[in-house]
């Protein structure tokens, strides 16, 4: 579920709610009971888990090569 910021236009409040996509926007501070706006912000983005480097099958105690230890280059193209 997605975070959004909300600002109050009468007193300046700023929160974070967690809220569902299709929820409705909230319109009344829950201080002041104002009128509220979405604030737009950035977000925390998109994260990866492992390291980019790392071959999927090193995991199963092998390489993506066939080879004993990493080669040092990224991912293969051919996964055994």
């Amino acid at each position: 579920m997605p975070t959004y910021e909300y600002e109050c236009e009468a007193c300046g409040r700023r929160f974070e709610t967690r809220q569902s996509i299709t929820a409705e926007p909230l319109r009344q501070c829950p201080t002041c009971h104002g009128p509220l706006h979405r604030v737009l912000s950035g977000g925390s983005g998109f994260i990866l888990k492992g390291a980019a480097s790392e071959c999927s099958l090193e995991r199963e105690g092998r390489t993506c090569c066939g080879r004993d230890e990493r080669c040092g280059t990224p991912q293969c193209e051919r996964e055994q």
